[in-house]
């Protein structure tokens, strides 16, 4: 059998293609984005909605479906109002985005001094066996973890982490989420994981970071008060043992990689202006 390629190929069916990925990509980013909130829950909930609904209309139980669609046009408004802040925070985002100048400088700066700040508070912390515990939102939510602690909404800064940590102050005990660059809360609450990997010899702190890297794509930074040592946990991977080089080396990789894939668009629009050759 042969196959006419040339009306395979062609612009009707790639706008189809990428229609498919575009929707694809929304809802990928949808469920990362909701992953370890409350939100899940919220998803659950419209799932059955329409499961109920599809079962209505099928079994022709027109009450059913009455109410189902009062449920889903009223819906919509209640939503609206239940995550105005975060609805707010994801605009905020987009209008601070640097998607139409050339901001890949400023944004390389700002990657400089947040990793700046935070090896200049691990190396006092770790000299002087002061414990701390510092998770970094990534893609996935972390909402419900950040309603635990002390609201702060700061700036970060090594000074201030280090001041957060010092031992028998109001805020030391707990963890520091930082979310879009900034302090969002310290003395937050962090779920410990019940993996018998994790050695006997770590404590609740190595727990926690391990906990939140098994329910979140989050990174997180522990300080031993007992002896002093660096680890980092991310996708339920414990790597203790961490000097300077180690993880400043960890957190440049992985926070310059993820600046390039925000900028994934600029490299795509070169290749296209180059007529797709590479030279």
């Amino acid at each position: 059998m042969n196959i006419n390629w040339s009306q395979m190929i062609s612009w009707q069916n790639l706008a189809n293609l990428i229609d498919i990925l575009v929707v694809w990509l929304f809802i990928y980013r949808l469920i990362m984005i909701v992953r370890g909130t409350k939100a899940v829950q919220l998803l659950n909930g419209i799932l059955v909605i329409v499961l109920i609904k599809a079962v209505s209309y099928y079994l022709n139980l027109h009450t059913v479906s009455y109410i189902v669609d009062m449920v889903i046009n009223w819906g919509v408004v209640v939503l609206v109002v239940i995550f105005q802040p975060e609805i707010r925070r994801a605009l905020e985002r987009i209008g601070r985005s640097q998607f139409f100048d050339g901001g890949s400088h400023q944004v390389q700066e700002e990657t400089d001094h947040f990793i700046n700040a935070l090896d200049k508070a691990i190396q006092y912390m770790s000299k002087r066996r002061i414990g701390a515990l510092v998770s970094i939102q990534m893609n996935t939510g972390l909402e419900d973890y950040i309603e635990t602690g002390i609201p702060l909404d700061a700036d970060v800064t090594g000074e201030l982490l280090i001041n957060i940590f010092i031992p028998n102050t109001p805020l030391h005990d707990g963890a520091v989420i930082i979310r879009d660059n900034k302090i969002a809360v310290a003395a937050a609450y962090l779920p410990l994981s019940e993996s018998n990997m994790i050695p006997k010899e770590f404590g609740t702190r190595h727990r926690a970071a391990v906990g939140i890297s098994e329910v979140t794509d989050a990174l997180t930074i522990v300080v031993s008060e007992e002896t002093g040592e660096v680890s980092i946990t991310k996708n339920s991977q414990l790597i203790h043992g961490l000097n300077r080089d180690d993880y400043l080396k960890y957190l440049h990789a992985h926070f310059d990689s993820t600046e390039e894939q925000k900028n994934w668009w600029k490299q795509a629009l070169a290749f296209i202006q180059k007529g797709g050759s590479k030279k």
